[in-house]
């Protein structure tokens, strides 16, 4: 049997009508020139997109392949799980996204949904002047008062509105109504989910000149009433030199590291996923070194402590993202 070494994957792109291009100039990817980019999956394990392994002996495996047949071996103290749990992706957002909510993991079972709840974590890397985006009601209400302004297309007034700057990270809980703006370029860590409910498309129309599918009755259901506003965060120290604690939850843990000499990453019994986001890298065992901005990489769990160094005399950054 092949063993297991740093698993890079193929992106898996989706064209949605907000898109953009950034993921060319600013992630330094080779588009074509007639599409426009919304969202790249990096680690996905998903009937909507399965990644495939980009490079090494398992070049061309299915991440969903590799979890079924070498699941405990990937995700260690975690496994088995029947699909890889957390999914990476980049967001382009040239427009204004629909306002959305996600149900919890209670609710999505109670639904009878066969994906999971949806929480997920936003990090800014770019933010063009003036952009926004809408995180949690501006104050806790009642279920009434928000089905009447969204009937009305008043809902915008009873939500958080936030200017963000890169380097700034929003940790989205499930029930929280939520939509990124025009002019933001994110990084998102969520569960491995597509369970989505539209309660606003603010007004627009589709390519085909129809307005998309609202989910009111569902997306009413999933709103947690009591979640006030979501405000950015930088994090907090998370213990190690370098390394901030961006955010915690049931479902992953996000932390920022600034490498600026040669550390160590991985050995905690579980699978690490990282993506640079600033200069590159170079990690033991990974077959087509260096990770550069934009770039992921999936380390798994019987990999064990891996050595990681910055290249370059200018620190590096990058997210790491992993099963509590």
């Amino acid at each position: 049997m092949i063993a297991l070494y740093p698993l890079r994957f193929h992106p898996i792109y989706k064209e949605y009508m907000w898109g953009g291009r950034r993921f060319g100039p600013i992630l330094g990817r080779d588009l074509a020139p007639d599409k426009i980019y919304a969202e790249s999956w990096e680690i996905a394990d998903h009937p909507q997109g399965r990644s495939t392994v980009a490079a090494g002996p398992l070049r061309g495996e299915s991440l969903s392949d590799l979890i079924a047949g070498r699941g405990p071996a990937i995700l260690g103290r975690h496994g088995p799980m029947p699909r890889f749990p957390l999914l990476l992706k980049y967001l382009d957002a040239q427009a204004p996204l629909s306002l959305q909510v996600h149900p919890d993991d209670r609710l999505a079972a109670e639904m009878g949904l066969s994906d999971p709840g949806k929480t997920e974590a936003w990090f800014v890397l770019d933010a063009q002047p003036g952009s926004l985006l809408w995180a949690g009601l501006a104050e806790p209400i009642d279920r009434a008062t928000v089905e009447k302004a969204l009937l009305r297309g008043e809902i915008e007034r009873l939500l958080h509105r936030v200017e963000p700057s890169p380097g700034d990270c929003l940790l989205i809980p499930a029930g929280t109504v939520h939509a990124l703006g025009a002019g933001l370029l994110v990084a998102e860590i969520q569960q491995m989910s597509d369970n989505t409910f539209r309660l606003s498309d603010w007004g627009r129309v589709g390519p085909d000149g129809k307005a998309r599918q609202l989910h009111l009755e569902q997306g009413l259901r999933a709103i947690d009433y009591g979640r006030g506003p979501i405000e950015p965060t930088r994090g907090r120290p998370a213990g190690r030199p370098g390394v901030t604690r961006l955010a915690e939850c049931d479902q992953f843990v996000l932390e920022l590291w600034q490498l600026e000499e040669e550390g160590q990453i991985g050995g905690s019994g579980g699978c690490v996923i990282v993506t640079v986001v600033e200069g590159q890298i170079e990690i033991e065992g990974d077959v087509v070194p260096p990770l550069r901005l934009g770039e992921t990489i999936l380390l798994p769990a019987c990999c064990g402590p891996l050595r990681i160094s910055p290249l370059g005399a200018a620190a590096a950054r990058f997210l790491a993202a992993q099963l509590p």
